[in-house]
């Protein structure tokens, strides 16, 4: 019984080091690859970075969002992901929708900030839309992954814990089939 216990935990350790061992792997190459933050069948996987939008997410967690094809069409309440003044990237929630003529603009507010964010945002501006999934507080891994420390660590950890385990186990079954030859041994 207590054989089999074993063999269950050992087959379930091993899965999880090798199911972590790949999403290492595809952390640091699809961050490498993008040159920021990783894409995974279609979606954007970013970091945050401040806590404007606490409690929906937290600082340092991961959200998936979905790049828009016509961000003419969001609505109040949809959190969007946009291009300030100096190129940098912004997740807020749309609080207003400003139509004039042609043009569309979303005013915009952080779920934990008390004003409005100062300037629209034009539509052009808008890159994606958040999906609703949130890993909290991975987003320290794929900045550290992105570190040159950080992309050396994440892939050989992995799989030097395989190796390790792998060692483990081989001793145990050694050590299983020693027990099996003392019992079998006249006296």
């Amino acid at each position: 019984m207590a054989s089999k216990i074993w063999k269950i935990t050992s087959n379930l350790i091993t899965g999880i080091l090798f199911l972590l061992f790949i999403f290492m792997i595809f952390v640091v190459v699809s961050s490498k690859a993008s040159g920021g933050e990783p894409n995974f069948l279609g979606y954007q996987l970013k970091t945050v970075l401040s806590g404007s939008m606490e409690p929906t997410f937290k600082t340092g967690s991961i959200i998936a969002v979905k790049p828009v094809e016509n961000a003419t069409n969001l609505k109040k309440g949809d959190i969007i992901t946009f291009k300030e003044s100096e190129g940098m990237l912004i997740t807020h929630r749309i609080v207003d929708v400003i139509k004039k003529e042609n043009q569309v603009m979303y005013v915009t507010k952080g779920d934990n900030n008390e004003d409005k964010d100062a300037n629209a945002v034009v539509s052009q501006n808008v890159v994606a839309k958040y999906t609703g999934f949130t890993i909290p507080y991975a987003g320290y891994l794929i900045d550290f992954a992105k570190s040159k420390n950080g992309t050396a660590l994440l892939l050989i950890l992995p799989g030097l814990l395989l190796l390790a385990y792998s060692g483990i186990t081989i001793f145990r079954a050694l050590k299983e089939l020693d027990k099996g030859k003392d019992v079998e041994k006249p006296a």
